[in-house]
């Protein structure tokens, strides 16, 4: 899964915030904060990295075990699924 185009992931006073540019702030309204893993996941989905690729890396980066890195991946990708910020 990839980022939709318009989609954006920018600091704004220390957060990390989602806000939607273009095409797609014509449907989406507002911005999501995100914090320290979500901005971390985030970045992976937009660098193309898989979900196993992810949990590796915050399993390195955090003290988190893997079961549990896999989870909050699975969880938040699926919550930005069902937003409609994900593209297969």
């Amino acid at each position: 899964m990839r980022i939709k185009k318009g989609f954006v992931l920018r600091e704004i006073a220390g957060q990390a915030m989602v806000i939607a540019t273009g095409e797609a702030s014509k449907s989406f309204h507002g911005m999501v904060t995100l914090n320290d893993t979500g901005r971390d996941i985030w970045l992976g989905l937009q660098d193309g990295l898989s979900e196993n690729e992810i949990v590796d890396k915050l399993t390195s980066d955090y003290d988190i075990s893997r079961e549990q890195a896999a989870i909050d991946v699975k969880n938040l990708i699926s919550k930005m699924n069902d937003a409609g910020f994900l593209t297969p």
